[in-house]
């Protein structure tokens, strides 16, 4: 398209609309492909206490896991964890310290955080992996999906 005949020319009204209703055509897609991700949050309670080497190594599992599957942290999913340190009052404060903050789903390391977070929430999800026995009566219903650590590939 030629918007004038020789430089310096006054651009025609014709062109002028051409141009701007080209522009505000492209305007959508632009904008929309800008709009960055949503972030999505996690809360995760685990068992152990902050510096347990066991229990570093089963976040940084879980943390691969989600990177694994597109997930990175600070792009499209936030993380919130707390350690219970095996102590019943930590599990439930803990689990509704992490509800209060609005997460997406939370992750529950054992029973007892599955049971935490059953007492406080019947509408965020809960995901467990290392419950002993997840077909418990604690652990039915509301929302509830165990990961079958057994069938994951191992890291060792």
């Amino acid at each position: 398209m030629v918007l004038s005949e020789a430089p310096g020319e006054p651009m025609r009204r014709r062109e002028f609309i051409s141009l701007l209703g080209g522009a505000v055509a492209v305007w959508p897609l632009a904008t929309r492909a800008q709009q960055p991700e949503r972030v999505r949050r996690i809360g995760v309670l685990m068992h152990t206490a902050a510096d347990d080497a066991d229990g570093q190594t089963r976040l940084a599992a879980f943390l691969q896991g989600l990177q694994e599957t597109g997930w990175a942290v600070g792009r499209n999913v936030h993380i919130d964890t707390r350690w219970a340190s095996a102590n019943a009052d930590r599990f439930r404060s803990h689990a509704v310290d992490l509800l209060a903050l609005a997460p997406d789903v939370v992750f529950a390391s054992t029973s007892q955080s599955v049971a935490a977070f059953q007492n406080a929430t019947s509408t965020v999800p809960i995901v467990f992996a290392g419950a002993t026995d997840p077909s418990s009566t604690v652990l039915l219903g509301r929302a509830v999906t165990s990961l079958d650590l057994a069938s994951c590939p191992s890291s060792a």
